[in-house]
């Protein structure tokens, strides 16, 4: 049905440019009613430009755009938002200061004799959100309340609020847990049926299978291949995104004889209600994953070894001496040595206006400066070796770092702290929202940083991640590890069962601890 529809919105010749750099190449490209039709690329092919051409946040510099067979030009979001193209970006646009009726409903809001008709907001945010499954939330709360997972929800209730007959969502699912993403699979395909027509931007494969008609590739601003869902195995997917040949993406594993020393040990750790008796142990050079469903304590494991959190009992060990690390101050200094790559890039890892150079320096100036002055030829020098290291794509070190992609930005994360020579490395979801080909690059920087002595404990909501970066698994429920995973016990159905607290297989729980 979806290939014999009407284009809903075609783009002929489309090309934009910021200075020298063509983010968007003569772009020929066209979407179908009643269609879910996904975008892939790497970060930097041109994706994110060609969403925002259509939604009015960027001006074209050449061609032309037709919505219904209509040649149209959206100056502004707000004029492609009254055409009925409605955008739901990664970054959030949502106040966090305000409630979630007041988000849902902010751009019209229910009026009533001159003034905003609070009871009508609180009504339709309600009808709203038991739209996308989720009666849970209370409208009345303040954004800044809710975890990520339920503010990605709460954005896309306010999407369907302003009633668009095209929806783009640039990687929607990439903050939910796994049972919002089953509600959002549901809602999309039953929008799609409505006769919608969806946009849909991820870099997770198995999205794209469950949920696609249509696929394109971009790459390097250009559309390279547009074809029915199926037409193209995942391989062949890959090697259009990145241009070149696709090798395994994880690397190998070390094959140990005994246990490394131990580099981070924890006895008894625990946090108010979220985090009770943890006890574990990473060794240097090894990769400890930690998982479960999302909410079950791993990112306030985290931020308690950080020093984030006050009031957190048991004891820390580094390198086997006794810690106390109460801020993270304490934490990256040197007597410690630990770095933590959080889990929102915008918010918690960078200063978007400020250049790429000072949001790559500023964790370890203070080993870069002599008396009260900056040694900024040490800092040039030690910018350029971790920036080739790690492959950041950028036009000048002045730039802001706001201007590079999502992929570039969070290499610009990990470099901040591979400037101060973390030993210990805590990871929150690192690849959220990054393309394939930057995954891959993370994937080995990680086995090369343990195979260099560090220790790395790493959250990650992706289970393929888990089994193919750890060299253990410890499954939290209810804010407890209750399954430690090994070797080849490290499997997607034992990790979903011990996530749900559920017995293994006998053969399996042999060798799981």
């Amino acid at each position: 049905m979806a290939e014999t529809a009407a284009p809903i919105l075609e783009l002929s010749g489309v090309s934009k440019r910021y200075g020298g750099v063509r983010a968007l190449d003569g772009v020929d490209f066209a979407c179908r009613r009643g269609s879910i039709h996904a975008v892939l690329g790497e970060n930097g092919a041109g994706k994110s430009t060609l969403i925002k051409v259509i939604a009015g946040v960027v001006q074209p510099n050449a061609g032309t755009i037709r919505l219904n067979g209509r040649t149209v030009t959206f100056p502004s979001p707000q004029a492609a938002n009254a055409a009925g193209i409605v955008c739901i970006f990664q970054e959030l646009s949502l106040l966090p200061d305000l409630s979630v009726a007041d988000n849902i409903a902010i751009a019209d809001p229910p009026r009533r004799f001159g003034l905003i008709d609070r009871r009508a907001q609180r009504r339709r945010a309600e009808q709203l959100l038991a739209r996308v499954g989720c009666e849970d939330i209370n409208p009345l709360l303040q954004v800044r309340q809710l975890p990520l997972s339920r503010r990605q929800m709460v954005e896309i209730a306010k999407a369907l609020g302003r009633a668009p007959q095209l929806l783009i969502l640039d990687e929607a699912t990439s903050a939910l847990t796994a049972a919002d993403v089953e509600k959002v699979y549901a809602i999309l395909h039953g929008l799609r049926d409505s006769g919608l027509s969806l946009l849909y931007i991820s870099h997770r494969m198995h999205e794209i299978e469950a949920l696609a008609d249509t696929c394109s590739v971009f790459r390097n601003g250009q559309h390279i291949d547009t074809f029915p869902k199926g037409a193209r195995s995942d391989e062949q997917i890959v090697q259009m995104m990145i241009g070149r040949e696709w090798h395994s993406v994880y690397p190998p594993k070390p094959q140990r004889t005994a246990p490394p020393p131990p580099a981070l040990e924890l006895n008894g750790v625990g946090w108010e209600n979220r985090l009770h008796d943890i006890s574990l142990a990473v060794g240097r050079g090894e990769i400890v994953g930690l998982g479960g469903l999302d909410g079950q304590g791993q990112r306030e494991l985290l931020l308690a070894l950080f020093g984030v959190l006050r009031g957190v009992s048991g004891e820390i060990a580094v390198n086997g001496t006794p810690c106390r690390i109460g801020s993270p101050a304490a934490a990256k200094s040197p007597q410690v040595g630990m770095a933590l790559i959080p889990e929102d890039r915008k918010t918690e890892g960078l200063m978007l206006p400020m250049s790429v150079r000072d949001n790559i320096s500023i964790a370890a100036l203070g080993a870069m400066t002599r008396g009260a002055v900056v040694d900024r030829a040490q800092e040039a020098r030690r910018i350029d070796e971790v920036a080739a290291r790690l492959k950041i794509k950028f036009g000048r070190l002045t730039d802001a770092v706001a201007t590079l992609s999502g992929g570039n930005q969070q290499k610009v994360v990990i470099a901040k702290w591979l400037l101060t020579g973390a030993r210990v490395v805590l990871l929150n979801d690192p690849t959220r929202g990054i393309d394939v080909g930057t995954k891959q690059e993370i994937y080995q920087l990680l086995r090369d940083l343990a195979d260099a002595g560090t220790a790395i404990l790493f959250y990650s909501t992706d289970y393929d991640e888990l089994i193919g970066c750890c060299d253990s698994v410890l499954i939290l429920y209810d804010g407890r590890i209750v399954r430690t995973l090994q070797g080849e016990a490290i499997t997607e159905a034992n990790i979903v069962a011990s996530s749900l607290n559920l017995p293994l297989a006998r053969a399996a729980a042999e060798s799981a601890a």
